[in-house]
């Protein structure tokens, strides 16, 4: 885990006047701000699957500690197919944003899911929870190129141990706008969390720092054509932190060329005005008010004390956190089985369009 803030002397600090305050090269995980713990971006060019959803042959194969947005692919912790099979978490948020293939999520809540091409999961660990993520490769003819983004939102001290809770926010609900400029060339926000001009989210889980409204937290996703101009409205908090991370083609803000893969921490105070370079840009945007309490951090646990961490391992050997209702710690859908989400209460839900 790395983090950055304004003060920082790691990296490249800007004039006080700029917009940029500071700019890093993305490696791994990402540097992130507060309340963000964690940015990992997974990009892989999985093969063609076998009959069992898992990859056809090894070769591309990276190592599981590779940086996994470099070229190739990696199995993770998976055994027959790709993923990260049953695991424990408490004290955070998990946002799983997909961009390319599909997730078969199932946690200790007896939740399950399979989700992608653009869906996204918010999953509050607090308490404590188990689940797996696993990315079943359905094209025999192949290739099966998968992308996401998992982020890392803390919760503060007075919110670690609330209950845990599952949502979906499937693609087709996800709120979007399609901003053009001067010369028509257009810039498509998509947003995930944290109203963008008048364009309001879904709403977040009920115990997330998101819910909070002087929270000021936010998610977007920026997809630009070449050349496109767009801007990022000013944030109210004084001490509003946000990071843009540029990761396909390049953006030029406050004067600064962005060329992927890069971050920069921007003023929150101010209005941004973007531009796309010759090839575009994708970029992605976190923001929030910092939570500014301690953080101690245990593999998957993230508390405020090292005292507290222990006791999250003690926990979790004790009680499972609810024990594992599924037959085996990797569980996988059957290739043909649409996106849906079947909840802890029961209930049963597709994405529009999708229910086979």
């Amino acid at each position: 885990m790395e983090q950055i803030t304004p003060q920082s002397e790691s990296i490249g600090e800007q004039s006080p006047e700029s917009v940029v305050l500071e700019t890093a090269a993305l490696g791994f995980p990402w540097v992130t701000v507060d309340p963000f713990l964690v940015t990992i971006h997974h990009r892989d060019h999985f093969p063609r699957a076998n009959p069992d959803m898992g990859p056809v042959t090894m070769e591309g194969r990276r190592s599981v500690n590779d940086n996994p947005s470099t070229p190739g692919w990696s199995m993770y912790y998976g055994g027959v197919v790709p993923g990260f099979p049953e695991h424990p978490h408490r004290g955070f948020e998990t946002i799983t944003i997909s961009r390319r293939g599909v997730i078969d999520h199932s946690d200790s809540l007896g939740a399950t899911a399979r989700y992608g091409e653009g869906d996204v999961q918010w999953l509050t660990a607090g308490s404590g929870i188990q689940h797996a993520e696993m990315f079943p490769l359905r094209d025999e003819d192949g290739p099966n190129t998968s992308e996401l983004f998992q982020i890392w939102l803390n919760l503060p001290a007075a919110d670690k141990m609330v209950d845990p809770y599952f949502t979906m926010f499937w693609h087709e609900d996800l709120p979007r706008t399609v901003l053009k400029d001067d010369h028509g060339r257009a810039t498509e926000v998509t947003v995930v969390a944290g109203a963008f001009r008048d364009i309001q989210p879904l709403a977040p889980p009920l115990d997330s720092w998101a819910a909070k409204e002087e929270s000021e937290l936010a998610i977007w996703q920026f997809a630009a054509e070449p050349r496109a101009e767009w801007d990022l409205p000013a944030a109210a908090g004084r001490d509003t932190q946000r990071i843009l991370y540029v990761f396909e083609g390049s953006v030029t803000v406050g004067g600064q060329n962005l060329e992927a893969p890069t971050a920069a921490v921007l003023r929150a105070g101010d209005t941004a005005v973007l531009s796309g370079g010759i090839r575009g840009a994708s970029a992605l945007l976190l923001q929030g008010r910092p939570i500014d309490e301690p953080v101690a951090m245990g593999g998957p646990f993230v508390m405020n004390t090292q005292e507290e961490v222990d006791d999250a391992y003690r926990d979790f050997k004790t009680t499972g956190f609810g024990g594992w209702p599924w037959p085996s710690p990797d569980p996988v859908h059957a290739r043909s089985t649409p996106r849906f989400a079947h909840h802890p209460d029961g209930r049963v839900e597709y994405p529009e369009g999708d229910r086979s």
